[in-house]
């Protein structure tokens, strides 16, 4: 079975209409062995902020230690959203298995007049997927109710309801206590309470159904106390989560303890949040809350393979909680925030969460399914100066007329009834001044199509023969006929791209009749993201996007970005924010290593003493260095984690002495402290590891505004012998760093700043190592120099066995890093690997080397 088969496959459930009841979800797990039967569950129900607090839950349980599955719904832009583990999206080969495994048994169910719906069977897919990669905790996201709900098939060990609201009465019943009643249905069967946000009715009916529960709020005559402490950044805030360790643990009846073990003394956290507005303490108290419940099964059980859930594990974990189109502001100026709102309370929240923020006139583009209450939306909104309506790519989509009309009825005069969400965006854009806000909101799916135009990567590729093309073509899962007659085409200018349905077929069409070739996926769903590769000259690319200007549904910004990518224009999307020169600006740049520490690998301890690591700078820049990377902690397979103060204490004095010397500074660390210290002492560029995974690092680096390298790793220090599954290990690093690339820039660090590293070696095989260095000319999709290290890695075991041993290969691996754009090579022997910069250089300019 093919991708696009099986994708299709699970699509086409969506017709069957949804019916109460765990019954089929239930035969559906037994047919495929009741997977998961190790695994802790937690449920997370509700009316609004289920994403927000799941995440925050997954979040905190992966930095107390756990290996954790996250399954939420819908999704923004790809279904492999939907289910995560420990971060990181379902594979595509995954859902093929998993369909193919299972398509025969829902035939012949749907035969007998039992089909399963779509959210039924992508449920089990999760649980599936979450025991075939033996994760430690699974949290999962309910999605209608709870008693009734797919999610239900499992038994949680810890869960929740967020809050209740009236919502899908047609289903779950017309009154808050009815809402209340299924909701409750999700409290975990061994008597751990159930934790809920809720208030009067609801709460009274979750404490009839559940029995005992935890309640969490701000008015203090809750279980845990949390406080919100408003907006401090434009992306974050400060939020408090108390449990007083005087309060009686005991339940009042059955003796069973009601706060969870690792606050039986107390909690008094307060940190930030990745996440804005008020509703989301509450979420964060929740996810604290769950938190505890779970640790404390794994310490019932004797298990001690987390970490105890202290404090700072649970301020890190809060605020590494990322949710992207939950009040997401993607610029400031103008202000722009997506949010996926879709229903009266959540816009309200919104609207609560937009007045702390100072803008000049409002402009919303806004689009909702027809099944929502849009009157009660709208009316929640804050006056807007312009409203553009639109219909996001689904059957489900109300008319942008129908949403006009309500608009106009609440007063507001300069209401447009757009079609597609594209073009309604870039409408509004030419309406927005810098000054203003510009609001998506009304649909997660009016959001996730906004959003893509952000993050939508036109990747540059390398196809010199047929046999890549053929590559490339089954790399987006064109069908068999579309390889066979397009991938002799494809020996090209060649582009990959993601667009949707309507925006495919158009290119299709277009760059056919220009002489161009247009590869797209099979899959046919309409409204989901489909990938397509374009291949032509670069006259066919200019012709295709000159029409493109003229058309719809989008397109004119998807011309203007391959213009970009193409260079077909001379105008730049980047806007400088330093004229400095930069090593890397005039070609090929060598970075030194130098390993201030006793047990980095290759070079652990040759420069530990302070005077010999001073002696060894000087050393690499005469041998050639332009940059002089300096780091006090291995990030090699085992290495033990080093103290801030041991680090500053290695690399300052370091960096001090050197810092008068003619080449840039870069500190290579992970934790912001000492990045600061570093760059007080006179260094010039930050080296993270972990991809500004701390979001102090990135309030610092902007804070600075120095150059930072961006790397994509899996663990730091790399763990010896996990395997990480990736379907296209290029094209699922650039998705990566380029939501770490959007993440930086909303913190303030503008894209021409960022250097980004494919981090070879770290998670990644010999092969796919030496794959990544073979297409690096791929990470030009990201607008950002790109740095390779590489020097004397176990990438080359094969052919050099030993670390002292691989000098002459990795100096031929720089001259292909070198050849194929690398902007940085980090390297432990400079004089040689400046040698193959140089040759490399010659090449592509003969006359520069004179004689």
């Amino acid at each position: 079975m093919e991708y696009h088969e099986a994708v299709d496959f699970l699509f086409d459930l969506r017709r069957f209409q949804v019916r109460p009841g765990i019954e089929s979800a239930a035969a559906l797990r037994s047919e495929l062995g009741d997977p998961g039967s190790d695994i802790r569950f937690v449920q997370v129900a509700g009316s609004n902020g289920k994403g927000s607090t799941a995440k925050l839950t997954e979040s905190v349980l992966r930095e107390a230690g756990y290996s954790v599955g996250l399954y939420t719904s819908p999704h923004l832009e790809t279904l492999n959203e939907r289910i995560q583990v420990d971060g990181r999206p379902i594979t595509d080969h995954a859902i093929t298995e998993f369909v193919e495994q299972v398509k025969p048994w829902l035939i012949d169910r749907a035969a007998d007049g039992e089909p399963l719906t779509f959210f039924e069977v992508v449920t089990l897919l999760g649980i599936w997927y979450f025991d075939q990669q033996d994760v430690d905790v699974a949290v999962l996201e309910v999605g209608l109710g709870g008693e009734f709900d797919a999610t239900s098939v499992i038994d949680p060990i810890a869960s929740c309801v967020t809050t209740i609201s009236l919502e899908h009465t047609s289903v779950l019943g017309d009154t808050i206590e009815e809402i209340a009643a299924t909701k409750a249905a999700v409290a975990p069967d061994d008597g751990t309470p159930l934790v809920t946000g809720t208030t009067g009715d609801a709460l009274a009916t979750l404490r009839a159904d559940a029995g005992d529960v935890l309640t969490i709020g701000t008015d203090g005559t809750t279980d845990v106390t949390v406080g919100y402490d408003g907006r401090v950044t434009t992306t974050e805030s400060q939020i408090s989560v108390s449990i007083p360790g005087d309060r009686d643990t005991e339940s009042s009846g059955d003796g069973t303890t009601r706060f969870p073990a690792p606050f039986a003394d107390g909690l008094n956290c307060s940190a930030r949040l990745a996440l804005l507005g008020e509703h989301q303490a509450l979420n964060a108290g929740i996810a604290t809350t769950l938190a505890g419940q779970v640790v404390e099964t794994f310490d019932e059980d004797g298990d001690d393979t987390a970490a105890t859930l202290g404090t700072e594990t649970l301020r890190r974990g809060l605020r590494n909680a990322h949710w992207p189109g939950r009040f997401e502001v993607l610029e400031t100026e103008p202000l722009t925030v997506f949010d996926g709102a879709h229903n009266a309370d959540a816009i309200e929240k919104v609207a609560e969460t937009l007045s702390t923020f100072e803008y000049d006139d409002l402009h919303i583009v806004f689009g909702a399914m027809h099944d929502k209450p849009h009157a009660e939306m709208i009316a929640a909104l804050p006056t807007p100066t312009s409203v553009i309506t639109c219909r996001p790519n689904l059957d489900r989509a109300e008319d942008p007329a129908v949403l006009a009309r309500c608009f106009e009825t609440e007063g507001i005069e300069s209401v447009t009834a757009g079609e597609a969400v594209a073009d309604a965006v870039s409408e509004a854009e030419t309406r927005v001044g810098p000054d203003d806000c510009l609001l998506v909101t009304g649909s997660l799916f009016a959001v996730g199509e906004a959003r893509s135009a952000v993050t939508r990567l036109d990747i540059p590729k390398r196809v010199d023969d047929t046999a890549t093309a053929t590559d490339v073509l089954d790399g987006i899962h064109a069908t068999a006929g579309d390889i066979d007659s397009g991938h002799e085409k494809t020996v090209h200018r060649t582009i990959a791209t993601r667009v949707d349905d309507r925006q495919a077929a158009i290119l299709r069409e277009q760059f056919a009749a220009l002489g161009g070739n247009c590869v797209a996926s099979g899959v046919t769903t309409p409204g989901e993201r489909h990938e397509l590769v374009l291949s032509g000259t670069l006259a066919e690319f200019r012709a295709l996007t000159t029409q493109l200007a003229d058309c719809g549904v989008g397109l004119p910004t998807i011309a203007a970005d391959l213009r970009e990518q193409l260079g077909l224009t001379a105008e730049s999307t980047a806007t400088a924010t330093s004229t400095e020169h930069r090593p890397w600006d005039d070609g090929t740049a060598v970075m030194g290593i130098l390993n201030v520490t006793p047990d980095s690998f290759y070079d652990g301890g040759d420069f530990f003493d302070q005077d010999a690591a001073i002696e060894g700078a000087r050393a690499l820049v005469d041998a050639g260095a332009d940059i002089i990377d300096i780091g006090g902690e291995s990030t090699r397979p085992g290495a033990e984690p080093v103290s801030v103060a041991e680090e500053i204490d290695r690399v300052v004095p370091v960096i001090e002495a050197v810092s008068e010397l003619d080449v840039a500074i870069s500190v290579d660390t992970r934790k912001a402290a000492v990045a600061e210290a570093a760059l007080d002492a006179g260094a010039d560029i930050v080296n993270d590891v972990t991809g500004l995974d701390d979001s102090a690092m990135r309030e610092l680096v902007a804070d600075r505004e120095v150059p930072v390298i961006l790397m994509h790793s899996i663990d730091a220090p790399v763990v010896p012998d996990k395997e990480i599954d990736y379907d296209d290990v290029v094209e699922d690093i650039l998705a990566v760093l380029n939501e770490r690339l959007i993440l930086a820039e909303k913190a303030g660090i503008p894209r021409e700043r960022i250097i980004v590293d494919p981090g070879l070696g770290f998670g990644k095989t010999s092969a796919e190592s030496f794959e990544l260095l073979d297409r690096l000319g791929e990470f030009d999709a990201l607008g950002c120099p790109v740095l390779v290290g590489h020097s004397r890695k176990s990438m080359f075991s094969k052919i050099d066995s030993e670390p002292d041993d691989r000098r002459d290969a990795t100096v031929a691996a720089t001259a292909l890093a070198a050849e194929r754009g690398a902007d940085i090579v980090r390297v432990h022997d400079v004089a040689e690997n400046r040698s193959a910069v140089d040759v490399v250089a010659a090449l592509d300019d003969p006359d520069s080397i004179g004689g």
